[in-house]
This record gives structure tokens, sequence and C-alpha cells, in this order.
């Protein structure tokens, strides 16, 4: 099934794609150029890309789905986790006749980039991480309390997903009042966009469409997987980690601190790293400045510049 774009996400189209346990949400931006496949953070949607979509229209076709749990793919069953989200994205580029893409996941999507870097290496033209995919400490014992150390990790995100608004606009309001948000850099029409678009529920009882048993899922594999936490290493397509010098509240932490990140490698050598000043967690991908520099490594890794 397909349906015709829309203003506010410069005019992405609609579509369905047959995956294991249902039907998965993607919108396509058309462009002349090579296909961007894009992956979205944990508790997020495709409307994140949007921005990045508006920055390489005309030059790169946008392909971002919402991943299994999310979105409008939240009614699609079954087991989660990295592999998975990757072969629904080789579905996708089944599903509109692409060979290879440039692949490029955003926060919890940076480790979802990598696994299908390593399921389908002669698929991927290159991989741009955003502030997501390395690990930077050993994992967590199988046993461990994962809900404990997601809620100290996105605890905030987790405590939206559990909250119930009276309206639309007040799901907005606390997008726009959001610390990351709060001092602008996000185009006020996409942040209502990315809202609305994860809304749903009556009047009075409306809450977040990401269904928690995915968000935990991921999360434990991501804490607790040593074949993930080993996966970035054995990579070997041409790969940039974009990092964000401030952290998920715009506090003064960044997620990937510059001195964790000076050692990590892939199968190539040195992973190249580069921070994005002037942006946190969620402004590399959503705001202006976040999105300029993400839109200059797609076209870099699409004209296959990447070393």
């Amino acid at each position: 099934m397909s349906t015709g774009g829309d203003a506010v996400t410069g005019g992405a189209e609609r579509f369905e794609v047959p995956v294991d346990g249902g039907d998965l949400a993607v919108w396509r931006w058309h462009g002349d150029g090579p296909v961007v496949l894009a992956a979205h953070g944990i508790t997020a949607s495709h409307r994140a890309w949007a921005g990045v979509a508006a920055e390489v229209a005309d030059e790169l076709t946008v392909v971002a789905p919402d991943l299994r749990g999310r979105g409008d793919s939240s009614g699609v069953i079954g087991a989660t986790g990295m592999d998975r989200h990757a072969r629904d994205l080789a579905a996708v580029l089944d599903h509109i006749g692409a060979t290879e893409a440039v692949v490029a996941g955003h926060s919890m999507g940076g480790w979802v980039a990598v696994a299908f870097a390593n399921l389908f290496p002669r698929r991927t033209r290159g991989v741009v991480l955003i502030d997501g995919g390395p690990s930077l400490s050993e994992p967590l014992d199988a046993d461990a309390d994962v809900d404990a150390v997601l809620g100290q990790v996105i605890g905030p995100a987790l405590d939206r997903l559990r909250r119930r608004f009276a309206s639309r606009a007040e799901y907005r309001a606390f997008w726009h009042e959001h610390p990351a948000f709060r001092d602008g850099g996000v185009d006020h029409d996409l942040l209502d966009a990315y809202a609305d678009h994860d809304l749903r529920g009556p009047e009075g009882t409306m809450g977040s469409k990401v269904a928690v048993d995915a968000v935990r899922g991921d999360a434990r594999e991501t804490l607790t997987s040593h074949a993930v936490h080993a996966a970035l290493g054995r990579l070997q397509v041409p790969a940039v980690l974009l990092v964000a010098e401030r952290g998920m509240l715009d506090d003064e932490t960044p997620l990937y601190p510059r001195d964790r990140v000076a050692a990590l490698h892939t199968a190539r050598g040195p992973l190249e790293v580069i921070r994005v000043p002037d942006t946190n967690h969620y402004t590399i991908a959503m705001g202006r400045t976040g999105a300029l520099a993400v839109a200059h490594h797609l076209r870099r890794f699409a004209r296959r510049e990447g070393t």
C-alpha cells in the first residue's frame, strides 16, 4: 500500500513492507541520487529524519521506516533486536528494488546500521553513525536489571512512554519544552509533526505509540549481547561516527566523550570520528546544524568518497 506525501515531511511517500510479524510502515523522500536507508532511535520514528531529508532533497532518496514496535509499525509483532531490525531494512530495500544503500543510524539506529552492514556488506555503500552504534563499556551480565540501567540512560524517554496527555497541544508543548529543544535549532513545524506522529488514543488519555516491550527487548540486547558489542569491530565497509558535543538533555556530558571514542576501530582500521559543535543527542539529527553535517557525509558516501 502506498499513499501520497505531506507538506511537513517534504512530500514523503508512505508505503508498507511485509516483514515477519506484520507490515512495516516506511516513508520515502524521492531524489535523483542513491538510496539512503535511515534507522531512528529507540523511542523515535521516521520523522526524526525529516530535516536531513530536506537537506539532501533532489540529490539522494531517503527511505526511513518506523522500526518495529514504533510509530505506525508498533503493531508488528515478534522478536526485536538489531539483526531483526536489519533484516527488516533489507526487506525495505528489496521492496523498492534497490540493490544497495548508504545506511544511516541515529542513537539505537546506529547499532541497527552496523548490524545491517555486517549482515549485508555488499548492499552497504557506507555507514553514517549519528551519536550511536559503538559500545563504550563491557556487556552487562545476562541477569542484570536492564530496567534499572535503562532508567539511568533514557529515564526521561521511558517516563514519556508511560505518561498520558490531555490533547495534541499538550504533547506538542511537552516536546517544545524538552531541554534538548528548548533553545531552538529545530523547525517548529517539524517538531510538531514529530509529536503528532507519535501520539494516539482518545482526547484526555493520549499516549505514545511506542511499545515499551520493544524498547526493553532492544535495550537488553544492546546492553548485554557480546556479539552486539563486538559488531563495530567487524565492520568491513567505510564508516564515520558523528558525535554530539552535549547529552540527551542538552547537558554538558555527551554520550560519546572525546577520550572514549579515540580508540574505536573497525575491521578497516581506526573509525573516523567527527564531533559536531552546537548539537545535543537529539539535535545532531533533527536540528539544522546537525542535519547539515549528516547530509554532508551522506553525500560523501553516496559518491563513494568514504575512506
